[in-house]
């Protein structure tokens, strides 16, 4: 009989509520995988895309605070990949994830595909973008999204909305009339180099296909988890 403090207990498929969903769609070997995981996930992003997956460049990005070793974790899109990392673009002055990272310089991310029933987990240190490199993503925002860029204290406590709304409308007056909006210094790109990468793919019972890859001086070593 289910405690009555219990708000939400063991959710299960729509066809069978009191059954866990199981995971079907795919098998994974090591034999599958490139040995570089930057191309692998490369291979798999795209694949997402073709699949339909709804904006697959989705993620949560997680930091953690030293010394208190409080962790925070929020929802990011991706935007670059390259052949040094995942890149995403923030506020790194005010935001809790700036914080974080002033105190301990890693992080991790995490993909979930459900249309595929996979997940790609990455750690590793992380790096600021020059402002030059940040300037050529804050170009393709649109003009809202740049001048908001300037605006937001991000992370702040604020009374109520209108104090958002007037810290706006002193960037729109700030930037009137020009289309070329220099990116802000506090704002950019933050790089995770990965060191390790793992490729998760559903199996039934929850025995899930895990291949984990780890950074070492001779290269990439893959190795198979326990689900």
């Amino acid at each position: 009989m289910l405690h009555p403090q219990k708000l939400i207990f063991a959710p299960g498929a729509p066809d069978a509520p009191a059954t866990a969903p199981q995971f079907k769609k795919g098998v994974l070997s090591p034999e599958d995988l490139n040995s570089d995981p930057l191309v692998q996930f490369d291979a798999w992003y795209n694949a997402a895309k073709e699949s339909g997956v709804k904006a697959p460049e989705t993620c949560t990005f997680a930091t953690a605070e030293l010394p208190s070793g409080k962790v925070s974790a929020r929802i990011v899109y991706m935007k670059e990949l390259d052949a040094r990392g995942f890149v995403v673009y923030s506020n790194w002055d005010t935001s809790r994830k700036a914080s974080d990272v002033r105190s301990n310089p890693r992080a991790a991310i995490t993909f979930w595909w459900s249309e595929m029933e996979r997940q790609v987990r990455v750690e590793g240190g992380t790096e600021r973008l020059s402002r030059e490199e940040s300037q050529v993503y804050f170009d393709t925002r649109i003009r809202g999204s740049r001048i908001g860029a300037w605006a937001s204290r991000q992370s702040e406590v604020i009374a109520d909305r209108s104090v958002l709304e007037g810290w706006v409308k002193e960037a729109e007056e700030k930037f009137e009339g020009q289309e070329k909006i220099p990116v802000p210094e506090f704002w950019g790109g933050v790089r995770v180099v990965p060191e390790m990468m793992e490729f998760w793919q559903g199996r039934e019972s929850r025995l899930h296909d895990r291949l984990r890859y780890t950074k070492t001086e001779e290269g990439w070593k893959l190795e198979r988890l326990s689900p």
